[in-house]
């Protein structure tokens, strides 16, 4: 009674080595403290759900079963439902892109898709291009089948080609079995792949004979500026990612691919091994949630938002920030990217500011390598505005705390100031 024992763990040395090179996820790790009613998360990426209408949502759910409950509620095919597919091919028209329903696999977010893509495209030690910093869910997706994932720098006009074109030079032709990019507000970096950029990526695709793989969930979301054409309306090679977790029901686990034919075939073998096939139920609830107009009036009070959280994120950053950080401005979508003097550890600066009631991700969890470990990714798009600002001053306050050490190292002529001096 009492007293403590060791669990010992007799599966050790049992489990797959790719377990070795697989992390958890930072956003989750954080959800236990996000959630507590007196801490601000600025850390998670969800959705304002609550600007959905429940009615309208609860609607659909209620037409999907009343009306089409022996489909609803039964298995499907694995592809998904080709009226879910015809509904995509729409939304997909409206952006540029052309595609039909058998261009189209559904899947379970596009968290799943990419973890697809990896089974089916990644031996141990092949070699991914991602923008650095990166999505850190596709860093998980990835790492599970053992890739070398090398990080192409930002600037604020996304990944820079030059750079890009260096790293193609080095790999030779056929060298990297994909590039990944999330060209529309970046997460976690917030930035936008200029048009002219996007015209580049695709000719280096084509010279050095390595796909693409374009993932674009905040696409929609977009606040200001014109809208950009994917890079699938560039090229119909490029395998596109999309979801409906940010335009309507994260819950729902709703994604889709398009891509040629070939890599579709060899999904559609990888999905039936995870799963068989997608929620039907889910499936006509989306359907029946974006057959009328309804939803897009409801998509421009959430964009409005967003955008509203947007600037009030950076008018706090610009008010209670030190001047030795520096942010990205997003045109959309959900995250900003800071970046603080190199001294800096943003994982010991999250733990003083949980203390004070604040959370964000700290850089590192965006690079294969545990770069950026003096940056942050700060979320707009869940907190009220006023819950914003007040986060911002708190965490400008754990940030002045460590600068105020800093100004002294160099008003009293220190050349350089390393971490564990200010740690």
């Amino acid at each position: 009674m009492g007293s403590s024992r060791v669990v010992f763990d007799r599966l050790q040395g049992r489990y797959a080595q790719r377990m070795e090179g697989m992390r958890s996820s930072a956003v989750r790790d954080l959800f236990a403290a996000a959630s507590r009613p007196d801490v601000i998360s600025l850390s998670g990426g969800m959705p304002e759900v609550s600007r959905v209408p429940a009615h309208t949502a609860a609607d659909a759910a209620f037409r999907a079963v009343a009306h089409h409950g022996g489909q609803a509620l039964q298995y499907g095919g694995s592809e998904g439902r080709v009226e879910l597919r015809q509904t995509i091919v729409e939304l997909m028209a409206e952006t540029g892109v052309r595609v039909r329903p058998e261009d189209i696999v559904i899947t379970a977010g596009a968290q799943q898709a990419l973890d697809l893509l990896g089974k089916i495209f990644l031996d141990p030690g092949d070699v991914v291009i991602a923008e650095g910093p990166t999505y850190l869910g596709a860093l998980q997706a990835f790492s599970a089948y053992g890739p070398e994932i090398r990080c192409v720098d930002m600037d604020e006009c996304g990944m820079r080609m030059d750079l890009l074109e260096a790293e193609l030079k080095r790999l030779g032709r056929g060298g990297a079995k994909f590039i990944y990019t999330i060209p529309n507000f970046q997460n976690p970096g917030g930035v936008t792949l200029a048009p002219e950029r996007r015209r580049r990526l695709i000719e280096l695709s084509r010279e050095y004979d390595i796909p693409v793989i374009e993932d674009d969930p905040y696409g929609r979301l977009r606040f200001e500026g014109g809208h950009i054409k994917p890079l699938r309306a560039l090229d119909d090679d490029v395998i596109y990612l999309g979801t409906f977790s940010k335009i309507f029901a994260p819950g729902l686990r709703l994604g889709w691919v398009t891509a040629p034919h070939p890599v579709l075939a060899k999904l559609l073998i990888a999905k039936q091994a995870a799963d068989l096939c997608g929620s039907a139920f889910a499936q006509v609830t989306a359907e029946q949630y974006f057959g009328g107009s309804r939803w897009r009036k409801v998509l421009q009070g959430l964009t409005r938002t967003y955008a509203e959280r947007r600037d009030a994120m950076l008018a706090a950053l610009e008010q209670h920030f030190p001047p030795e950080a520096r942010w990205t401005c997003p045109e959309g979508g959900f995250f900003l990217w800071v970046e603080l003097p190199e001294f800096l550890d943003t994982h010991v600066l999250l733990a003083e500011a949980v203390e004070r009631g604040v959370t964000f991700v700290p850089g590192d969890a965006f690079y294969p390598d545990r770069r950026g470990g003096n940056c942050m990714r700060l979320a707009f798009c869940y907190a009220e505005p006023e819950r914003i600002e007040e986060g911002i001053r708190r965490l400008a306050e754990v940030l002045e705390d460590r600068l105020e050490l800093y100004r002294a190292f160099i008003a009293a002529g220190a050349l350089s100031v390393k971490k564990e001096e200010v740690v």
